[in-house]
């Protein structure tokens, strides 16, 4: 049997070794149990050998030194012929991400190649700041240009009225200026797999928050193009995968088939036909579609007809659900689809 402080030893040493690790990694490793675990842990932690981040069994323990200064990168990339991956490897080394667990590597990965390939194939601009910031609890990374902005470029290519209409389609998935090169995904899961994502351009910045499970619109001052702002904590659990799963399973060939549209984002109160639509309007892309009722006041018999009754008649095989609505608004739509039966 070990002696307790050969023991601690031991797991003080295998998370400097590997930079990080959770308690059933270690008691995995070392052959005991995780209470045996927990009880060096919290001795190492007393002694400010080692610290912790998040907790219970999201918990994950780095050695003191990596609290000690955060890593930070600022570069102006030319976007003319630049390869995304190819910045994003000279990243990784630089700022060692190899040490991040794997599930958020892959994530940093993927978001940061997708906001850096957005730049160059849609800004129309000529240069992007990237920054870049590794610290003891979480990664942080902007993507900034001074191109044509996202919402007025597909404004534009759609022939919306505005760019509060444009930042409604880009919510909805599935919409892009490119679309024989691009799928119009990106922002859609880069933004379910942050903690929180940040998209800013002109006069209109989009904030998803995965703590509070919401999405915020303002209106901030005017910047000219686009800039979007990633953060991951270190000790994340989301994956990908599972986010893939969910809207692009296999059910359907592993194809982006599934959204979810936060309703009151476009208004709190809906009554005619034309508001319907409006909602509606490319959605007929999905084979799914989930309509987030939370803080939508009422809605009127002839936007819920247009919806629960003209749009499933006229597109029979896509499925329409609702969640989170309340008493009035669901009674409302349970009188329409009764009469449509």
């Amino acid at each position: 049997m070990p002696k307790a402080g050969s023991t601690r030893d031991a797991v003080r040493r295998y998370i400097e070794d590997k930079g990080s690790a959770t308690g059933p990694e270690l008691a995995e490793y070392l052959g005991i149990t995780r209470q045996a675990v927990s009880l060096h842990l919290r001795q190492l932690i007393a002694g400010a050998e080692i610290f912790k981040t998040g907790s219970t069994r999201a918990a994950r323990y780095f050695p003191r030194d990596a609290a000690a200064t955060a890593r930070r990168l600022n570069r102006d990339l030319v976007l003319a012929g630049l390869d995304e991956s190819a910045v994003y490897e000279d990243i990784a080394i630089s700022l060692t991400l190899s040490q991040l667990p794997a599930n958020v590597e892959s994530i940093v990965n993927y978001a940061f190649t997708e906001m850096l390939n957005n730049a160059i194939d849609h800004s129309m601009s000529d240069q992007c700041a990237i920054e870049v910031e590794l610290d003891s609890t979480r990664l942080i990374f902007s993507v900034r240009d001074r191109g044509i902005g996202a919402f007025h470029s597909i404004a534009d290519k759609f022939e919306l009225p505005d760019e509060h209409a444009a930042m409604i389609e880009l919510l909805k998935g599935k919409t892009t200026t490119q679309p024989q090169a691009h799928s119009g995904e990106g922002i859609f899961f880069v933004s379910r797999a942050a903690d929180r994502f940040v998209l800013r351009s002109h006069r209109l910045q989009i904030e998803w928050d995965h703590d509070r499970d919401d999405i915020f619109v303002s209106d901030p001052r005017f910047s000219q193009g686009t800039q979007v702002q990633f953060e991951i904590l270190r000790d994340s659990r989301t994956r990908l995968e599972t986010i893939f799963d969910e809207f692009a399973p296999a059910e359907y060939d592993y194809q982006f088939q599934k959204t979810r549209v936060l309703v009151k984002l476009l208004q709190r109160e809906y009554v005619s036909r034309s508001e319907a639509k409006r909602l509606l309007h490319n959605l007929d892309k999905f084979s799914e579609i989930e309509l987030d009722m939370r803080d939508v006041g009422s809605v009127g018999q002839g936007f819920a007809d247009e919806v629960f009754r003209v749009f499933i008649s006229a597109h029979p095989g896509i499925l329409i659900r609702t969640i989170n609505a309340g008493k009035a608004v669901d009674a409302m739509i349970q009188h329409v689809s009764k009469n449509c039966r």
